[in-house]
């Protein structure tokens, strides 16, 4: 039976990760160890001068155990494969995060970041995002073939496959475009406004990001732009 660790960067009570579990379960024996809190856009950050503190919850799929853990998803996936699982996983879930993680944003990504560290120890990883959006239909319809089609990869040293699925109804899906390449773009023009300064010239800035839909064709930018599931490979370094 395939050993199925599952992480994300949402929290562990965060719905998305409820949803993979649920998704997931048909597919193997599965192992939760995500973050006790959100750790959004911590990309491939690991904890290293402080302890993890892990510790085993209830979780609401049944047949799953489950681990909160105090570190980052990175750190999720190293202790939850080196130490909390008996034996190593066979994959590594990320996901389902609540916002794409395409084109440039991936590098940013703490859900991409887990499936990387994930494909860094040798497991085949695939990271699940979707549009940060109360409707998950066409997530929903998909998330069981699209796990079928991948949850057997043969692991491919510092790749992970990443998934993201657009939040419209399943009736509005145009369907899965495969092979998609990371974008050079980005959904937002990212500048700072300044919201202030300080008595010692310390000065507050925001980011104000400006929205963008510009994107190259044949990317995961694009496909999800024009209401396609978005499957490609994203690659580390090393």
């Amino acid at each position: 039976m395939r050993r199925i660790l599952i992480t994300n960067d949402d929290g562990i009570g965060s719905d998305g990760i409820l949803r993979l579990a649920e998704a997931a379960k048909e597919f193997g024996e599965l192992w939760v160890v995500a973050p006790a809190h959100e750790r959004s856009a911590a990309s491939h950050c690991i904890t290293l001068r402080e302890p993890l503190y892990v510790k085993e919850c209830d979780f609401p799929v049944s047949g799953v155990r489950a681990f909160s853990c105090s570190g980052m998803p990175a750190d999720c996936v190293r202790v939850g494969s080196l130490s909390v699982m008996p034996e190593k996983p066979d994959v590594v879930l990320s996901g389902i995060n609540y916002g794409y993680n395409v084109a440039s944003d991936t590098q940013y990504s703490a859900t991409v970041g887990a499936a990387l560290e994930g494909a860094f120890q040798g497991f085949n990883a695939i990271a699940f995002s979707e549009e940060s959006v109360p409707c998950h239909d066409t997530t929903d319809a998909y998330i069981r073939e699209l796990l079928a089609e991948y949850i057997d990869r043969v692991p491919e040293r510092n790749s992970i496959v990443n998934i993201n699925i657009p939040g419209c109804p399943r009736t509005e899906c145009r369907g899965i475009l495969r092979g998609r390449i990371t974008s050079a773009g980005s959904f937002y023009h990212d500048r700072y406004k300044k919201l202030g300064e300080e008595e010692d010239g310390t000065v507050i800035y925001m980011v104000d990001g400006i929205y963008n839909e510009e994107a190259e064709e044949d990317t995961d930018f694009r496909a999800v732009v024009d209401k396609y599931i978005s499957v490609g490979i994203v690659r580390n370094l090393g």
